[in-house]
């Protein structure tokens, strides 16, 4: 890995002594379903500053459409949501991480239903919809396809009511701050430095800080996420000398909906679920082709399906056909989902709708134990930025949202008791830190970004091989000499400082994993290789990129 990558432990310069400085017990970055619920827990003994770099509902929680997975009914078992967990995960997942999920989960969806959130019902009893890879009906939604929206408003709603839980919006996490400040193997986590565009580069200080600072979407140009999923969590792990693992495992979804110019929406696997066709170009349905469960198929599977029909058919995208389920039906149940059609013409009773997939879940992060810790003490990971081993090499549909609610409370429960307990460190460390001035040629930003994306997308995106993954590196490296020595002053640049270090991470153990397992596939190596049935686990010294 270059020198930039890992000689950059800050991106900016500083001396603490001349900055301002905020002290908290727990510091969550991150307003997702995770840090909000890790919030809601640590908030119960102590005093908590949750961390945005946006608005509250800026997050991959707000976006999603699935909903929670949990065993509900009496015909379904843990076994069997465990089960179809492991299939999907390829061989590589932390069952007794799955165990102590999936086993929460009920239990925590009758806890919110208690409290005010209107989870979908039929007659006197939870609506339970199916979706890929799931052989039972578990899936919970709220509002049809509004799930994620309906659960961030809840969660923080009640995170309002808490005044001991204070909201920094508009607040962007620009590094961790370590003792010692180079980071890495047993350096313990102070808090962050931060910048607000009106009291400028601050310090937060915790006893106990909570990266859930979710995705790493928008380093492929065709992806669901909003805007805010740079990767900022991962890269600033990485810089903080914290172990990452699995980064190489980027979930695409199989539906997005395509209109050539337009930002890629998703299209709720949901669809799927309550009986929607996937077409060719022809009108041909063509799942059965590559998987008995035909629509219901893994993520995994049915992408690289669609990828694969579209270039036998010479296509762009393929189709999602929900003409036979009624226009009416289609728009009571997927309400987001019809008025998005319809501002594009679109009639999902009369029109198919055309559909391409995505980069939307990054299964790697963080490397966290059964509790959420990291390598770092004092901080502890959740939601999308942590890699707990749960989905393996492949997600299984909405375990996801189910995921960030029980780890985002386990976080917040250690966090806050471990502070309440005096341990860790809520002090100032004083201490100066001073970049090399470059005198390289500035690049342009925007630029860097859209290459980066487009990069990501052609080369480390849903096929891969050893040719172009090599080149990538190259490409990522080049633009790191002139990106990463460079100090910028507002989050556009960060921004895409993150998604260098992060693609290169991502890239390089991409081109170690020589074989296809799960949402990785290399052309190359076309086959699962038993004895990569392993994570690969990645984390920076000033000298070198240590994988394993």
């Amino acid at each position: 890995m270059d020198a930039p990558y890992l000689q950059r432990r800050f991106l900016v310069s500083f001396a603490t002594r001349k900055l301002p400085h905020i002290f908290t017990d727990v510091l969550v970055l991150g307003s997702g379903a995770a840090g909000m619920r890790a919030a809601l827990e640590a908030g119960q003994t102590g005093s908590v500053i949750v961390l945005t770099k946006g608005k509250v509902p800026d997050s991959n929680t707000y976006n999603a459409q699935g909903g929670l997975a949990a065993v509900l009914d009496g015909s379904d078992t843990i076994a069997s949501h465990l089960a179809d967990t492991v299939e999907a995960g390829r061989g590589m997942c932390d069952e007794t991480m799955i165990r102590r999920v999936i086993e929460s989960a009920p239990d925590y969806i009758r806890q919110m239903s208690e409290q005010g959130l209107e989870f979908d019902v039929a007659g006197d009893s939870l609506a339970l919809g199916r979706e890929g890879g799931h052989k039972a009906s578990r899936i919970v939604h709220a509002q049809g396809d509004a799930s994620g929206r309906v659960l961030v408003e809840f969660l923080a709603g009640q995170v309002a009511k808490c005044e001991d839980i204070k909201t920094f919006e508009d607040c962007f996490a620009i590094d961790l701050v370590t003792d010692p400040p180079e980071g890495g193997t047993g350096s313990r986590c102070l808090g962050a430095l931060t910048y607000h565009p009106r009291y400028g580069l601050q310090m937060i200080h915790a006893r106990q800080t909570i990266l859930a600072g979710g995705g790493s979407g928008m380093l492929w140009r065709e992806t669901s996420n909003p805007p805010c999923a740079t990767a900022d969590a991962m890269a600033m792990a990485f810089r903080a000398g914290a172990t990452l693992a699995d980064a190489e495992m980027m979930q695409f979804h199989p539906t997005t909906l395509y209109i050539a110019g337009s930002s890629r929406s998703l299209v709720s696997e949901a669809v799927r679920g309550e009986g929607a066709y996937l077409v060719d170009r022809n009108g041909q349905r063509f799942m059965s082709q590559y998987h008995e469960m035909a629509e219901l198929a893994p993520r995994d599977t049915v992408s690289r399906a669609i990828l694969t029909q579209m270039h036998e058919t010479g296509a762009t995208h393929v189709f999602l056909d929900v003409r036979h389920l009624g226009g009416t039906a289609f728009a009571a149940r997927f309400p987001e989902i019809d008025r998005r059609c319809r501002s594009f013409g679109i009639d999902p009773g009369c029109d198919l709708i055309p559909v391409h997939p995505a980069a939307h879940y990054m299964i790697g992060g963080a490397k966290v134990d059964i509790d959420g810790r990291t390598s770092i003490e004092g901080l502890l990971a959740c939601g999308e930025a942590a890699c707990t081993g749960m989905h393996g090499a492949n997600r299984l549909a909405s375990n996801s949202l189910t995921e960030a609610l029980v780890m985002g409370q386990q976080c917040g429960k250690l966090a806050g008791e471990i502070a309440a307990c005096g341990s860790g460190s809520a002090g100032a460390q004083m201490f100066d830190w001073t970049n090399e001035k470059s005198e390289r040629t500035e690049l342009d930003i925007a630029d860097i970004r859209r290459s980066l994306r487009s990069v990501m997308w052609r080369n480390v995106g849903l096929i891969r091989q050893k040719g172009r993954l090599e080149e990538t590196l190259e490409i990522i490296a080049f633009w790191g000499r002139y990106v990463l020595d460079k100090e910028f002053y507002d989050p556009a640049g960060w921004e895409a400082q993150n998604m260098l270090t992060a693609s290169r991470v991502i890239s390089q153990l991409a081109l170690l994993r020589t074989e296809t397992r799960g949402v990785h596939c290399r052309k190359d190596y076309p086959d699962l290789d038993p004895q990569w049935a392993r994570h690969q686990t990645a984390r920076r010294t000033e000298d070198e990129l240590v994988i394993e």
